[in-house]
């Protein structure tokens, strides 16, 4: 029997009408450390599944303990995409993904599999479903500008003005997402327009795919000590090693990898004296940006209107897979 309020129906604003003949696409995602990877695996086992990651850092090689990257004795089990398919020195952003992900699309169906987006990148995910946001195309010359300009005064710079000129979209990211920070001031050289007031695709008139989209979810009193459990596993299966091997490799040099959530942290560590204060503050750190990371998640995720929410406090493993998987059976 299903629990009683352990969903929650998120419908379409515009509704669209049910297709049959389109291709059915499973959509998991979910804050850090809820568990997608498991119930991923668990799905695509049961119904010869490809799983495509929606991870903006698990394109990289050598992100493999910080992104808790799934295995590779589950990756010889179940075919995965968008995994290790960029060096550290390369730029992978939101369009490298839309482009690489369709592709991924057009591959698992030809061979009569079923496609599985799993992760927690909002903005990823998004583009995927919507197509990408509106806005001037890129300019070389401007970004790389801009670029220069926040590496001499610093991102945190930036978000304080971008703050002031559109409060709006300043409030969707943070500080450290450098990567839509270069964008949005981009975007405003170019048009001299705000970037909230390019409008955003609010539902799929035609979508290409028909696309089942769930959200995992608990209480922050159950997934708080799962994300501080998940950072102290992180750490002690080698991370700042990782990290050390990453800095010599160059990732400095790579705005949106040296930025990511532990990663960021890990690099200041490494610029420390290293010492025990020093290590505690690191954790403090990485924890924190682990938690608020999840928070902006849970918000982003709220203004989605195709994504379905599962408490998975009222499921068990087995029953999560099952309501899933009738859904996408019986559609």
């Amino acid at each position: 029997m299903r629990p009683s309020g352990a969903i929650v129906e998120r419908p379409l604003k515009k509704k669209i009408p049910p297709s049959f003949s389109k291709k059915k696409v499973i959509v998991i995602a979910g804050p850090t450390a809820i568990g997608k990877t498991n119930i991923s695996l668990s799905i695509a086992q049961a119904i010869g599944g490809e799983i495509i990651s929606a991870d903006s850092c698990q394109v990289y090689r050598g992100m493999d303990i910080g992104t808790a990257k799934v295995s590779s004795i589950d990756r010889a089990l179940i075919a995965h995409h968008m995994i290790d398919i960029c060096d550290i020195e390369e730029i992978f952003n939101v369009a490298s993904f839309e482009k690489c992900a369709k592709k991924a699309l057009v591959d698992i169906f030809s061979r009569e599999n079923v496609p599985i987006i799993v992760g927690g990148s909002g903005f990823y995910i998004r583009t995927l479903l919507y197509g990408p946001p509106m806005g001037p195309p890129s300019d070389k010359a401007v970004r790389e500008k801009i670029e220069a300009q926040i590496e001499e005064l610093g991102p945190e710079f930036f978000y304080e003005r971008l703050q002031f000129l559109d409060p709006i979209y300043a409030a969707t990211i943070s500080a450290h997402d450098r990567q839509k920070i270069v964008r949005a001031f981009e975007i405003m050289t170019l048009s001299t327009r705000k970037v909230s007031d390019f409008p955003k695709p609010e539902s799929l008139e035609e979508p290409e795919y028909d696309f089942r989209c769930w959200f995992l979810f608990s209480s922050r009193e159950l997934l708080y000590p799962k994300i501080e459990e998940r950072c102290e596993e992180i750490i002690q299966k080698g991370f700042l090693d990782e990290v050390r091997k990453l800095d010599q490799q160059g990732i400095r040099k790579n705005p949106s990898a040296s930025q990511a959530i532990g990663y960021r942290q890990a690099l200041e560590y490494l610029d420390s004296p290293q010492t025990e204060a020093d290590f505690k503050e690191f954790k403090t750190k990485f924890k924190k940006a682990t938690r608020h990371f999840a928070k902006r998640q849970f918000t982003w995720f709220r203004k989605e209107p195709m994504f379905r929410w599962l408490d998975i406090s009222k499921f068990t493993p087995d029953q999560l897979k099952e309501v899933i998987l009738q859904d996408f059976e019986q559609g």
